[in-house]
């Protein structure tokens, strides 16, 4: 994939983001919307990665760094395109960020019915941490 791109999201680029996510991510999120997107790439505009071949988005992964924790999201790759090191080259440049910004370990959020992306995470050098359980408590409707 010497023609594949990886960049920081634009503001304007939001759109075709939450498409791409609709086809290419499993589930959805309560940020899944417009405003979540904007707010993100305006707060924090490394952190929405985004990988294009001929100029088209074939796969992204947010790298939030809160300047404790490296926290990875969203890495989606077009379902036609998987397996030829697109995921690869979107979690290389997000651990790079994180490296670059202090921060000494990396966790992701992987869907436990998700089990590609469990295989996918495992070949990546991640694993499933039981010592610890996810709680969660939406603060919007």
């Amino acid at each position: 994939m010497t023609d594949l791109r990886i960049r920081a999201a634009l503001p304007e680029d939001a759109d075709s983001v939450l498409a791409f996510w609709r086809t290419a991510a499993e589930g959805t999120s309560i940020s899944d919307d417009l405003a979540g997107v904007r707010r993100l790439v305006d707060r924090d505009p490394e952190a929405l990665l985004l990988a294009e071949l001929d100029g088209e988005l074939v796969g992204t992964v947010i790298a939030g760094f809160d300047g404790w924790r490296c926290h990875l999201y969203r890495l989606a790759v077009r379902p036609g395109l998987r397996r030829r090191g697109i995921g690869s080259a979107l979690l290389a440049a997000a651990e790079e960020r994180f490296v670059r910004l202090g921060g000494r370990r990396a966790d992701a959020m992987v869907l436990v019915r998700n089990e590609s992306a469990q295989h996918a995470w495992r070949a990546a050098g991640y694993g499933p941490e039981e010592r610890w359980r996810r709680w969660v408590k939406p603060l919007a409707d």
